[in-house]
Protein backbone atom coordinates (compact mmCIF):
# COMPACT_ATOMS: atom_id res chain seq x y z
CA UNK A 1 0.00 0.00 0.00
CA UNK A 2 1.65 3.56 -0.98
CA UNK A 3 2.63 5.43 1.99
CA UNK A 4 1.64 9.26 2.99
CA UNK A 5 4.26 11.32 2.60
CA UNK A 6 3.92 14.08 4.95
CA UNK A 7 6.29 17.29 5.05
CA UNK A 8 5.41 18.97 8.95
CA UNK A 9 6.05 22.66 10.28
CA UNK A 10 4.63 24.64 13.68
CA UNK A 11 1.33 22.86 13.02
CA UNK A 12 0.73 22.62 9.50
CA UNK A 13 0.80 19.14 8.01
CA UNK A 14 1.71 18.77 4.41
CA UNK A 15 -0.08 15.31 3.09
CA UNK A 16 -0.06 13.49 0.25
CA UNK A 17 -2.49 10.90 -0.04
CA UNK A 18 -1.76 8.46 -2.65
CA UNK A 19 -4.91 6.83 -3.48
CA UNK A 20 -8.28 5.42 -2.36
CA UNK A 21 -7.15 2.26 -0.41
CA UNK A 22 -4.62 4.87 1.25
CA UNK A 23 -7.17 7.21 1.91
CA UNK A 24 -9.66 4.50 3.34
CA UNK A 25 -7.08 2.93 5.31
CA UNK A 26 -6.56 6.56 6.90
CA UNK A 27 -10.35 8.12 6.97
CA UNK A 28 -12.18 7.95 10.62
CA UNK A 29 -15.55 8.28 9.67
CA UNK A 30 -16.39 7.10 13.34
CA UNK A 31 -15.33 10.91 14.62
CA UNK A 32 -18.04 13.82 14.23
CA UNK A 33 -17.44 16.14 11.35
CA UNK A 34 -14.64 13.14 9.74
CA UNK A 35 -10.91 13.03 10.83
CA UNK A 36 -7.84 11.20 9.42
CA UNK A 37 -4.78 9.41 10.99
CA UNK A 38 -1.20 10.96 9.96
CA UNK A 39 1.42 8.76 10.74
CA UNK A 40 3.73 9.78 13.25
CA UNK A 41 6.71 9.10 11.45
CA UNK A 42 5.67 11.50 8.64
CA UNK A 43 5.72 14.21 11.23
CA UNK A 44 8.96 14.79 11.12
CA UNK A 45 10.03 15.68 14.97
CA UNK A 46 6.70 17.19 16.10
CA UNK A 47 4.81 16.19 18.38
CA UNK A 48 0.83 17.12 18.81
CA UNK A 49 -1.02 16.54 22.29
CA UNK A 50 -4.92 15.72 22.03
CA UNK A 51 -6.52 18.99 21.35
CA UNK A 52 -3.78 20.44 19.41
CA UNK A 53 -4.74 22.92 16.58
CA UNK A 54 -3.59 21.05 13.38
CA UNK A 55 -3.73 22.07 9.45
CA UNK A 56 -3.84 19.92 7.00
CA UNK A 57 -2.89 20.91 3.22
CA UNK A 58 -3.81 17.59 1.92
CA UNK A 59 -3.00 16.38 -1.83
CA UNK A 60 -5.38 13.50 -3.30
CA UNK A 61 -2.58 12.22 -5.84
CA UNK A 62 -5.02 10.42 -7.67
CA UNK A 63 -7.00 13.27 -8.11
CA UNK A 64 -4.99 15.85 -8.52
CA UNK A 65 -7.27 17.63 -6.12
CA UNK A 66 -6.05 19.99 -3.02
CA UNK A 67 -7.89 20.48 0.20
CA UNK A 68 -6.54 22.51 3.54
CA UNK A 69 -8.11 21.27 6.44
CA UNK A 70 -8.30 22.76 9.72
CA UNK A 71 -8.70 20.50 12.96
CA UNK A 72 -7.69 19.44 16.13
CA UNK A 73 -5.99 16.09 17.51
CA UNK A 74 -8.48 13.59 18.54
CA UNK A 75 -6.59 10.57 18.44
CA UNK A 76 -2.88 9.64 19.71
CA UNK A 77 -1.42 6.44 19.09
CA UNK A 78 1.66 6.45 20.91
CA UNK A 79 5.12 4.39 19.74
CA UNK A 80 6.19 1.43 21.02
CA UNK A 81 2.44 0.27 22.10
CA UNK A 82 2.72 -3.48 21.12
CA UNK A 83 -0.48 -3.34 18.89
CA UNK A 84 0.02 -3.29 15.10
CA UNK A 85 -1.56 -0.15 14.13
CA UNK A 86 1.01 2.92 13.81
CA UNK A 87 2.14 5.45 15.69
CA UNK A 88 0.49 8.74 15.10
CA UNK A 89 -2.78 11.44 15.68
CA UNK A 90 -5.77 11.22 14.36
CA UNK A 91 -6.59 15.28 13.54
CA UNK A 92 -10.99 15.82 13.44
CA UNK A 93 -11.89 18.17 10.73
CA UNK A 94 -13.59 21.73 11.57
CA UNK A 95 -16.73 21.95 12.39
CA UNK A 96 -16.33 25.37 10.31
CA UNK A 97 -15.98 24.03 6.81
CA UNK A 98 -19.61 22.77 7.63
CA UNK A 99 -18.83 19.11 6.78
CA UNK A 100 -17.66 19.88 3.16
CA UNK A 101 -14.06 17.87 3.83
CA UNK A 102 -16.25 14.92 5.35
CA UNK A 103 -18.99 14.62 2.23
CA UNK A 104 -15.79 15.22 -0.35
CA UNK A 105 -13.68 12.42 1.25
CA UNK A 106 -16.90 10.26 1.69
CA UNK A 107 -17.89 10.62 -1.47
CA UNK A 108 -14.49 9.25 -3.07
CA UNK A 109 -14.80 6.64 -0.62
CA UNK A 110 -17.92 5.14 -1.67
CA UNK A 111 -18.40 1.57 -1.64
CA UNK A 112 -15.39 1.35 0.35
CA UNK A 113 -15.76 2.08 3.73
CA UNK A 114 -18.51 -0.33 4.57
CA UNK A 115 -16.17 -3.29 3.42
CA UNK A 116 -12.76 -2.11 4.44
CA UNK A 117 -10.78 -4.80 6.77
CA UNK A 118 -7.67 -2.39 7.17
CA UNK A 119 -7.68 0.62 9.54
CA UNK A 120 -4.83 2.76 11.05
CA UNK A 121 -7.03 3.12 14.44
CA UNK A 122 -9.52 0.47 14.80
Amino acid sequence: MPEQNVASQSGIVRLDVADRAELCAAYMPFVTNGGLFVKQQYLTQTTYDMGADVFLLMHLVEQNERLPVAGKVVWVTPRNTGSQRPAGIGVQFAAQDGGATQQRLETLLAGMLENRRTSYTM
